[in-house]
């Protein structure tokens, strides 16, 4: 396999990494969140309408394949550390083809739900924290560009196969259109995984503080926890947000068809936040780009609680909080490496990740219920920002005594 060398390569340190990870983890995850996960919202109302199933035992179905997720995620960040992803990847991916092709062929509501806590652990072992592993081990100090560059593709996701999936199932049953997108994942992303992945995994950092000597110290550590509380967080405001969008711009009175395209605008938001991120990086410290970017999500937030319009600012702030939103998922990416180095890498960072996913697992339920009880969308949003602010007073106590370089 052809190779591309790093600074570390070159004097003979470390195995070079290979060439064709990047470009195929950048396919991989548009197809795993494509077929996974933003399938799911697209054909929700067809499952529905032709099983006689309620969406609330749909969606719970679908909500535990992300709780599924999280806990699993745990074991294989251990695997990772020590044997790397071709492996593990690859076998995620026969799994998650394995998986929607059970929810296709689903004949009651408990097989539906067995069929997606297989894609739970396929999830765990396929998504974003296995690739930004892989990543942040083969790239070394130029981490950040090839997270950048993944984060920017996995964008994407929701931009190709939320219109692919819709088109499908104006011509299929749900069932058969879980069946195509089963076979377009297993076509995509388990050769890829087999034969883009098959290199020397390179060891992690040498021990370099009282931490690293005990990488369980790290997630036990006072600033481990305020990270993990900060991020739980702040990602529970920032989905709070997306579900709570249109909504609120349709309350504003903005037509339920230019609120959809807001939405949609939030995510290019994202992708240009995330070409940003490497420049923000290299100008501030950890806590200081931590601190920032939370402050900055509930910021947006609160203006979307205040500002009756006109339509236009209102689509010019949901972009300005898509382009924080893109930047946080970067600074999870890098939080642990930032802070510990890559001593025990994806141990930590997927128990990192773990409450990040509850939260997105459960805002849904949790933004409906309290957008009552609050008095409107408004008073929710408003309530999401005091969320935020609350996180980014947590961020304040993530600094460690030594941190790792950026790269």
């Amino acid at each position: 396999m052809t190779t591309l060398h790093t600074d570390a390569a070159e004097t003979g340190t470390l195995p070079a990494r290979p060439r064709a990870a990047l470009p195929a983890l950048c396919v991989t995850q548009v197809t795993g969140w494509g077929a996974l996960y933003y399938a799911f919202p697209v054909l929700t109302s067809h499952i529905t309408a032709q099983t006689g199933w309620s969406s609330s035992q749909v969606t719970a179905a679908f909500t535990t394949a992300l709780l599924v997720s999280a806990a699993v995620g745990i074991p294989v960040g251990r695997t990772l550390d020590r044997h790397g992803p071709h492996i593990l990847m690859t076998a995620g991916s026969c799994l998650a083809a394995v998986a929607l092709v059970v929810v296709a062929t689903a004949p009651n509501l408990s097989a539906f739900t067995a069929g997606w806590l297989l894609a739970g652990t396929a999830m765990a072992a396929t998504f974003y924290q296995p690739a930004f592993a892989a990543l942040t081990r083969w790239h070394g100090s130029d981490r950040v560009r090839a997270l950048t560059t993944l984060t920017l593709a996995g964008g994407l996701a929701s931009t190709v196969f939320a219109p692919l999936t819709a088109t499908l199932a104006t011509h299929l049953t749900w069932r058969d259109t879980y069946l195509a997108l089963a076979a377009i994942l297993a076509a995509m992303t388990i050769p890829a995984h087999a034969l883009a992945l098959h290199a020397p995994w390179p060891p992690a950092d040498k021990p370099t503080t009282d931490y690293h000597e005990h990488p369980g110290r790290i997630t036990t550590s006072r600033p481990f926890l305020m990270l993990t509380a900060a991020f739980a967080t702040s990602g529970f405001a920032l989905y709070g947000v997306i579900f709570g969008l249109v909504p609120l711009l349709t309350h504003r009175g903005v037509n339920p068809t230019l609120a959809a395209w807001a939405l949609g605008l939030g995510g290019l938001g994202q992708t240009l936040g995330r070409t940003l991120y490497a420049n923000f990086a290299r100008r501030t410290s950890v806590r200081t780009r931590t601190v920032a970017l939370i402050a900055a999500g509930g910021a947006t937030t609160a203006l979307l609680a205040a500002v009756p319009g006109p339509a236009p600012l209102l689509i010019a702030l949901v972009i300005l909080a898509g382009a924080v939103r893109g930047n946080f998922t970067l600074l999870q990416a890098t939080a642990v490496t930032d802070r510990w180095g890559t001593t025990a890498y994806s141990r930590t960072s997927a128990l990192l990740a773990a409450p990040i996913i509850i939260a997105e697992a459960l805002t849904p339920f949790a933004a409906a219920a309290l957008v009552h009880p609050l008095g409107g969308d408004p008073r929710l949003f408003a309530a999401l920002a005091a969320l935020s602010a609350l996180a980014a007073a947590l961020a304040w106590g993530t600094e460690t005594h030594r941190t790792a370089p950026t790269g």
